[in-house]
């Protein structure tokens, strides 16, 4: 603090002027004891024995980022610069006093390589400017720490650190500190008293310096450890930051040390005993146990049992559906369920599991629910090139095969891309195999088969009436019933016993003929004519 006394005393002048000249030896660019007799309008008045005093600016007083703390009548060191200039004054400097009597202190640790005390007052490109005693030095970012980088350097204004001086330039005012230097120093000497210390199978406390894929690195205080994902825990997790935390205190074991590489492998599972030395005793198969899901693939599903063991289930042991879903819109990611037990893979290290078989097989009682020809009306689950799939009831699907959508073939393309997911739709069962776990369905028996209709009451030999509706050179198609689309088809030779009568070209489109069905092609659902002119 600055005292509220600006000027001193007369009779304290009075005995400063008696002293004025006692020491004759005083020298231009020397350092000297003064004192301070006023403060006024930020400038400082400082009397050294001379026949005149020397003015200061008092912010040569304060140290970066702090008010001078001065009070007149105090002792202070201050540098002359000329004994006498032309105002007949003399020029004084408190900085260079400070600076010149700091540089020489400096240059003593810098010489031992001893470690001094400096305080960071601001953030500059590239580190930190620090205080060393009134000079100013320069703290590079890299020279920070030697553990990590600190990304935050405000945390250190203001502060007391100690540094090592790496490099000194008086001439050109440079002087670069290194704090990393001193945390390197106790970094190596603990180091060493580690070493002589660690041995396979001991036990260590670190801390999480970083964690990777593959594992996460240890920091044991002056040597670093990997702890690989498999070592983390005795079930399987994707990536270490599922189970530690970065600068977690955590406790470890050594099971690997190359003394020559100074490199350790540890373990944080190997501190708990191993579950698969009991499993036989602590799980049964068949057992109905709860299972965490831990992990959702296209073909499997993960699950933790008892926080100690992994388990699968496989896509078919999810449900009882022929064709599963992807396993996420069965289960999610974290849920609790029940599962049965199938088998204990000792040498994969793996519990297989079952969701299905906690259920009964829908298949046993589906005979008590359908029957062959019975009708209803349910939902598309799922369209594929060859037919769609519907839903029968929970967990059975049926098939109603692209064939089946159409007595007429051609329609049978265009209907398949015209469904839609989820589009009602009502379905004739067609075949029940439940050994198979198979249901055939049909879209086109809930109607009757119009060719067979028509045959029914036009049996082979019977007389027809149709229409020329193509003419080529090996026959005439006529059409026998437009509304059904039923066609016959009578070739060259059956058009006349005469040769001569047999060319098709004496025939036109839209004539009328009578035939006699003679034969029909049940696959492509014509009917064989012979001609018979009325």
């Amino acid at each position: 603090m600055v005292s509220n006394t600006n000027k001193i005393s007369n009779s304290e002048y009075d005995d400063l002027l008696s002293n004025a000249f006692k020491d004759t030896n005083i020298k231009e660019k020397s350092i000297i004891s003064g004192t301070i007799v006023s403060i006024e309008n930020d400038i400082v008045t400082i009397d050294v024995g001379l026949k005149s005093e020397g003015r200061i600016p008092i912010n040569e007083f304060s140290r970066p980022g702090h008010k001078a703390e001065i009070n007149v009548g105090d002792k202070t060191e201050v540098y002359i610069e000329n004994l006498d200039n032309s105002n007949g004054e003399t020029s004084l400097s408190r900085e260079k006093a400070v600076k010149q009597k700091a540089w020489h202190e400096l240059q003593e640790s810098f010489t031992n390589n001893a470690v001094v005390t400096g305080t960071p007052f601001n953030r500059v490109k590239g580190g930190m400017s620090v205080d060393l005693n009134g000079v100013t030095a320069f703290l590079p970012g890299s020279q920070i720490d030697s553990r990590q980088v600190v990304k935050d350097t405000k945390e250190l204004l203001n502060k007391p650190i100690e540094l090592i001086i790496l490099k000194m330039d008086k001439f050109r005012g440079n002087i670069v500190v290194s704090r990393k230097a001193i945390t390197e120093n106790e970094l190596k000497e603990q180091r060493k008293e580690l070493l002589d210390k660690i041995e396979e199978g001991s036990i260590i406390e670190g801390k999480v310096k970083n964690l990777t894929d593959y594992g996460a690195f240890i920091d044991l205080g002056g040597i670093d450890g990997l702890v690989h994902v498999t070592d983390i825990s005795w079930t399987k997790i994707n990536n270490p930051s599922e189970i530690l935390e970065l600068n977690q205190n955590i406790k470890v074991k050594v099971l690997k040390f190359d003394e020559e590489l100074s490199r350790l492998s540890l373990g944080i599972k190997q501190l708990t005993t191993n579950p698969w030395d009991s499993v036989n005793e602590d799980i049964k198969v068949n057992e109905v146990i709860q299972a965490k899901i831990s992990n959702i693939s296209d073909n499997q599903v993960n699950v933790i049992i008892k926080e100690s063991y992994d388990g699968t289930i496989s896509l078919n042991e999810l449900t009882w559906l022929k064709k599963p879903p992807h396993p996420s819109k069965i289960i999610n990611l974290n849920d609790l369920i029940e599962v049965k037990v199938l088998e204990i893979d000792d040498d994969r290290k793996k519990i297989i599991c079952s969701l299905r078989q906690m259920r009964d097989n829908p298949w046993i009682k589906l005979n008590d629910t359908y029957k062959i020809n019975d009708s209803f009306e349910t939902e598309i689950v799922n369209i594929v090139d060859f037919g769609i799939f519907v839903k029968v009831q929970d967990e059975i699907d049926g098939m109603v095969h692209v064939s089946d959508l159409s007595w007429d073939e051609k329609e049978c393309s265009t209907m398949l891309k015209n469904f839609k997911k989820n589009d009602k739709i009502k379905v004739k069962i067609l075949d029940i195999n439940v050994d198979k776990e198979r249901i055939s369905l049909g879209i086109k028996h809930l109607n009757s088969d119009p060719v067979q209709d028509f045959l029914d009451k036009n049996p082979i030999k019977s007389k027809v009436t149709g229409k020329i509706s193509e003419v080529d050179e090996k026959g005439i198609k006529v059409e026998i019933d437009k509304s059904k689309k039923i066609y016959g088809y009578i070739k060259k030779i059956n058009l006349s016993k005469d040769k001569n009568e047999q060319k098709t070209d004496r025939f036109a489109i839209d004539e009328n003929v009578d035939s006699v069905i003679v034969s029909i092609d049940l696959k492509n659902k014509n009917f064989k004519s012979i001609y018979k002119r009325t």
